[in-house]
């Protein structure tokens, strides 16, 4: 499948049993529920699938059941997250043979890279795969910023194609648009500068939340997108305590336990995560509940689907 860059591609759940083996069947249940609402794409085993957590067979084994149970609905784009670019190669043959759709490209986990050596990491990846590459900046989590020299080394890499942009500073999108034009699709990264990033030149939006509420989460875009202003602030400012989880270090414990208070998926994590506990539990349980009792109006599933 031709990945079409835009639209809502949920960072979805790995989902696990209490004996903190992989539940591959629940898993595949969850994404089946979001392309079922409606999302555009699916991210297999970013930070929310907890990539960093699983090794190389537990990945490649999570990704191919997601691969089946898209079953060619969506784009399948998978987080490859690895020490070093050895690693991220062998892991993006092994999703691209598994049927991936696209990468999502981190840098170099651990070692924070010099600018040319965070180029030579990406082009090491991008000449041993066909598959197109969103690069992933996100320096609060990862201590590596994809800046503007970074990405000019990397134009003439033709299989890098989009930017998943996770920094707070929503210049980054206009400063990007003015230096490389539409040379690079853009998506927001951030949940809670997500409509920001739309305005600011963003084509679509890698989410968090969008597990615990993806209805919603797809008509904010479609409602941007067909120029109904009002309708899409409407449902950011209702969902912006929840967005700002997804900034939080605890976003993935906080997004499972969404997930879970929406009958969504179950808030088992894998170590070194584990649940929320006390005041936090509590806290993110009461913001769940209050957003699910005063969720926004919207069409039914099969209209949003065919607006």
């Amino acid at each position: 499948m031709t990945v079409a860059w835009k639209g809502v591609f949920p960072a979805v759940t790995t989902q696990v049993r209490e004996d903190m083996t992989i539940d591959l069947a629940d898993t595949q249940r969850v994404v089946d529920d979001l392309i079922r609402d409606g999302v555009t794409g699916v991210i297999a085993l970013g930070t929310v699938g907890e990539n960093n957590s699983l090794d190389y067979d537990e990945k490649v084994t999570v990704l191919s059941a997601i691969v089946e149970a898209v079953d060619g609905r969506v784009p399948v784009v998978t987080g490859v997250s690895e020490y070093d670019t050895r690693r991220a190669v062998r892991y993006a043959q092994a999703a691209e043979k598994a049927g991936a759709d696209g990468l999502m490209l981190l840098p170099p986990m651990v070692y924070v890279p010099k600018a040319h050596e965070l180029v030579n990491h990406f082009k090491g990846v991008a000449e041993q795969t066909g598959l197109p590459i969103m690069l992933y900046n996100n320096p609060p989590a990862y201590r590596t910023v994809i800046d503007q020299e970074v990405l000019a080394a990397l134009v003439d890499v033709k299989n890098i194609v989009a930017v998943k942009e996770s920094a707070p500073d929503t210049r980054r999108f206009t400063d990007f648009r003015n230096a490389f034009g539409d040379r690079y699709v853009l998506f927001a990264g951030l949940d809670d500068v997500a409509l920001e990033g739309l305005y600011l030149g963003a084509q679509g939006w890698v989410s968090g939340l969008t597990n615990a509420f993806p209805k919603e989460s797809v008509e904010l875009v479609r409602a941007f997108e067909r120029g109904d202003h009002a309708k899409a602030m409407e449902i950011y400012r209702w969902f912006m305590p929840l967005l700002h989880l997804d900034a939080e270090h605890d976003l993935v414990q906080s997004i499972k336990l969404a997930e879970q208070v929406m009958g969504r998926g179950s808030e088992r994590v894998l170590p070194p995560r584990y649940v929320l506990e006390g005041a936090r539990r509590a806290e993110v349980i009461a913001m769940v509940e209050k957003a699910a009792a005063t969720r926004p109006t919207l069409g039914t599933t099969e209209d949003l689907i065919a607006a």
